[in-house]
Parts: structure tokens; sequence; C-alpha cells
């Protein structure tokens, strides 16, 4: 009949040796610095994303708003 391959996600065996494999190229003691860096990469990619859906989402730039608060503060110290 039809041959195909199923790819899903790997199951407790397979994530088993895919940790010791890491394991063994990079050390015990480089698996923090990289578990630290990824973490920090991920954190800065979500952040831009949401910076971008921001800026899309909101009605005025943001640089317009900002010199119009400005207008607005300078306004309020000369009257």
């Amino acid at each position: 009949m039809a041959d195909f391959i199923l790819i899903g996600t790997p199951g407790p065996t397979e994530l088993i040796v895919i940790l010791l494999l890491i394991l063994i190229l990079f050390g015990a003691k480089r698996i923090p610095e990289i578990a630290q860096g990824l973490g920090k990469g991920i954190r800065e990619f979500k952040k831009s994303v949401r910076d971008v859906q921001d800026e899309i989402e909101s009605p005025e730039p943001k640089r317009l708003k900002e010199t119009k608060d400005k207008e607005k503060k300078e306004d309020s110290k000369n009257g």
C-alpha cells in the first residue's frame, strides 16, 4: 500500500539519547552556559516580536507619540 514516514515528537528513549549526546559533546560545565545563552536569545526574540506587534497595532507611530508627549511637557512648563 502507501509507504510513508511518520515524523512526530521524539519519545523518551530518543530524548535520553539526545541528552547523552549533548552531555558528551559539550561537557557538564558548558551545558548551563549554553542554556543561559539560549534563554537570553529567546527572551530577546520575544521582546523584538512584541515591539514589532506593538508598533503595528499602535494607531499612531511611537516617535510621533513621543514628540507629542515632549510638546505637552514643554507647554506645561511654559504655561
